[in-house]
C-alpha cells in the first residue's frame, strides 16, 4: 500500500536520525509501546557511513551561513598608549574538509567528528592610536584569517510533540592554527603580532559560538524538513498515517531503530490498534535500511481506500475486448453473444469495484486478499441511457507476491479462488437486441421472464460458467493487480520516492507482517536543493 518511514544520517544524518530516533525525555510512552507499534524503521551501521559522506555540504552550509558579529575591543600599550580596534565584515572566503566520521554511541548520542577543516575568513581590521580613536583619525586594511579547525558534534535527540528534535549544541571546536595576514603585509611587524596574539582569543570563541549556532539550527531544521517529508509520503487528500513515536528509540552500536504508531487516519474514522506482533529480533544488520509493517496497518489502508472510494476501475475498448477473447472456444463465442448480443467493444466498458472493505493478512507466501468484488458490464451508446449487459458479485481470494524493481511496484498473482455469489445478465433468448426490448416499457415482464431462463442457463452450462472462471483468474485478475500496482507507483513517485536510488530491494512477507529491505545511494542534489532553498 505504501512505504512509510524516512531514514537518513550525519549532520544532514542529524535529518533522518531525527525522524528514526529519539531520547524518551519529553514524551510519555505507555507500559507496553510495541504492543501499539504498527510500523518500524531500522538503519544500520553502512547507511550511517553513506550517508556521513553528505556532512561536508552541511558543515559548509553552516561556516557560510553563520553570522559573524563585529568584534571591537581596546588595549593599553607602552610607548602608543591605547590601541583600539574592530573587525568587521567577516566572512568566509574559503572553506575544504578534510574528513569526517560518525560513531553510534550506545544509548548516547551520534558523535560526528570532522577533522581538519581548512577555513579562510576576510574581513576589514580598523585601528587607532592614542585615541585618535574619538577624533576620527583611524587606518583601515583588509585582512585574512587562516584555521586549520576539528569539530566534535554530539547529537542528542529528544521528543517534541510526539515527534524527534535534535539538539547539536554540544559542539566543540579545536584550533590547530589561527594565522592572522593584513593587506600585503605592509603594515608593521609589531602591529600585525599585536593583533595576532589580542585577537586570536576573542576570534575564537566567536567563531565556536556562531559556527555551533548555525549547526544547531541546522540540526533542527532538517529534523523538521524530514519528518515533514515523512508525513506527506503517508498522506494522500483524506487518507493519512500517524507516524507519532510509539516508543524510545534502540541505539546500538551497529544500528538506530525507531517504532511508529502507523495508525490510519480518514475523516471521522480513527484506527485502533493494541496487538503488534513486532519484536526486534524479527529484522537482521545486513542491509541498510528495514521497514516493518503490520499485517494490521495495511487492512486499515485497505479499509480507509473503501470508504473513500478508490477502489474503483473501468476496463474499456481493447482491454475489454482481450479480456472476453482470451481464447476462441465454443464456449466464449457462446458467452460474448449471449452477454454483448453484438455491441462493439468499443461501444462498452467494464466497471470493476469492491462491494466490500477488502482483507489482507500476511503469510509467507504473500500476501492474501479477500474481497467480494462486482462486474457490470454496460454500454456507451452516445444518445442513449447506458445499459447493463452483465452484473456479477464474486469472492475472490488471491495470494499476491510484491517486488520494487526499476522505480515501479510490480504486484504479481500468485493463485486465485473464486466463488460466484450474484449473476444477471439481460440476454434474450428470442435474439432481439437488449437497447431495442429497453426501449419497449410494455415488454419489461417478457425481458425479466427471459432473464430467469437466460440466467438458469447460464448457470447450468458448465462450458460457459467454467469460461467466465477462467477469464476472471487467468486475465482478469491480473488486469486489475496490474493497474493496482501502477496506481500505486504513481502515487509514490508523486511523493519523491523515485528521486532516491534504492538498490536491491526485498519485500518478505511474514505471518501477520511485511519486511521491505534495501541498500540505497544518497541524491546529493536533493541536499543541496534543500540547503539552497532554506538558507
Amino acid at each position: 500500500m505504501k512505504m512509510l518511514c524516512a531514514g537518513r544520517m550525519k549532520l544532514e544524518t542529524f535529518g533522518i536520525l531525527l525522524v528514526l530516533v529519539h531520547t524518551s525525555a519529553a514524551c510519555e510512552f505507555g507500559p507496553f509501546p510495541y504492543s501499539v507499534t504498527g510500523i518500524v524503521c531500522r538503519m544500520t551501521k553502512p547507511a550511517a557511513l553513506l550517508l556521513n559522506q553528505e556532512t561536508a555540504q552541511v558543515i559548509q552550509a553552516a561556516f557560510r551561513n553563520a553570522k559573524f558579529p563585529n568584534i571591537t575591543g581596546e588595549r593599553s600599550m607602552r610607548l602608543l598608549g591605547k590601541v583600539a580596534y574592530g573587525l568587521t565584515n567577516i566572512q568566509v572566503n574559503d572553506l575544504s574538509i578534510e574528513q569526517s566520521e560518525v560513531e553510534l554511541k550506545e544509548n548516547d548520542a551520534i558523535h560526528v567528528a570532522i577533522k581538519n577543516v581548512s577555513a579562510s575568513f576576510k574581513g576589514t581590521l580598523t585601528y587607532g592610536y592614542a585615541g585618535a580613536w574619538f577624533l576620527q583619525l583611524f587606518h583601515s586594511v583588509d585582512f585574512e584569517i587562516e584555521s586549520s579547525i576539528d569539530l566534535q558534534i554530539n547529537i542528542k535527540l529528544m521528543c517534541q510533540r510526539d515527534q524527534v528534535a535534535a539538539d547539536a549544541s554540544d559542539c566543540y571546536l579545536t584550533f590547530h592554527k589561527l594565522t592572522l595576514h593584513l593587506q600585503g603585509d605592509k603594515e608593521p611587524g609589531w602591529l600585525k603580532q599585536l593583533f595576532t596574539d589580542f585577537i586570536s582569543f576573542t576570534l575564537k570563541l566567536v567563531l565556536k559560538s556562531e559556527v555551533c549556532s548555525e549547526i544547531n539550527f541546522l540540526a533542527k531544521m532538517l529534523a523538521d524538513f524530514v519528518h515533514d517529508l515523512a508525513a506527506n509520503f503517508v498522506r494522500d487528500e483524506d487518507i493519512s498515517v500517524d507516524i507519532s513515536l510509539a516508543s524510545a528509540p534502540l541505539i546500538k552500536a551497529n544500528y538506530l531503530e525507531s517504532h511508529h504508531k502507523g495508525l490510519v487516519l480518514y475523516k471521522n474514522y480513527s484506527d485502533v490498534f493494541s496487538d503488534s506482533v513486532f519484536s526486534p529480533l524479527l529484522l537482521t544488520e545486513s542491509r541498510m535500511l528495514y521497514f516493518w509493517l503490520s499485517e494490521h496497518n495495511l487492512n486499515a489502508l485497505a479499509l480507509a481506500a473503501f470508504l473513500d472510494k478508490r477502489l474503483v476501475l473501468t476496463i474499456g475498448g481493447e482491454k475489454l475486448q482481450a479480456l472476453f477473447e482470451m481464447e476462441d472456444t465454443e464456449a466464449q463465442r457462446k458467452a460474448v453473444q449471449m452477454i454483448f448480443q453484438g455491441t462493439s467493444y468499443n461501444d462498452s466498458v467494464a466497471k470493476v469495484w469492491s462491494v466490500a472493505h477488502p482483507q489482507i493478512s500476511f503469510q509467507p507466501e504473500g500476501a492474501v486478499v479477500k474481497s467480494l468484488v462486482a462486474v457490470e458490464v454496460s454500454t456507451l451508446s452516445a444518445g442513449e441511457e447506458s445499459l447493463m449487459l452483465l452484473y456479477m458479485e464474486k469472492e475472490i481470494t488471491v495470494t499476491v507476491q510484491a517486488a520494487y524493481t526499476e522505480k515501479k511496484l510490480i504486484l504479481h498473482p500468485l493463485d486465485s479462488r473464486i466463488d460466484f455469489k450474484v449473476f444477471k445478465c439481460t440476454a434474450d433468448p428470442s435474439g432481439v437486441s437488449p437497447k431495442k426490448v429497453f426501449s419497449r416499457p410494455f415488454v419489461v415482464n417478457v425481458v425479466f421472464k427471459s432473464f430467469l431462463y437466460e440466467f438458469s442457463g447460464f448457470q447450468n452450462d458448465p462450458s460457459i460458467r467454467n469460461f467466465l472462471h477462467t477469464m476472471i483468474s487467468v486475465v482478469g485478475i491480473p488486469e486489475v493487480i496490474s493497474k493496482i500496482g501502477t496506481a500505486l507507483t504513481s502515487l509514490m513517485n508523486s511523493k519523491g520516492l523515485n528521486l532516491f536510488e534504492i538498490k536491491n530491494p526485498e519485500i518478505i512477507t511474514r505471518k501477520g507482517y511485511v519486511i521491505v529491505q534495501l541498500d540505497f545511494s544518497f541524491p546529493n542534489h536533493l541536499l543541496l536543493d534543500f540547503l539552497e532553498k532554506r538558507l
